[in-house]
């Protein structure tokens, strides 16, 4: 779930780049790609990544 959030936040990144689309300093291209590492580097650790395995027997 995370990746694809940070998928539609680069997404937005780029449109707003590519456009030259002037924003808030809140909202600028650098900080949502910033914010989609973050949620990225979150899923590759394993944090939202769906249900967890621990304690349950095969």
């Amino acid at each position: 779930m995370l990746a694809i959030i940070s998928a539609i936040l680069f997404f937005i990144a780029f449109i707003l780049g590519a456009a030259d689309i002037e924003t808030d300093d809140l909202f600028s291209a650098t900080n949502l790609m910033l914010l989609g590492l973050t949620l990225l580097a979150l899923h590759v650790a394993g944090l939202g990544s769906g249900g967890s395995t621990f304690g349950r027997r095969r």
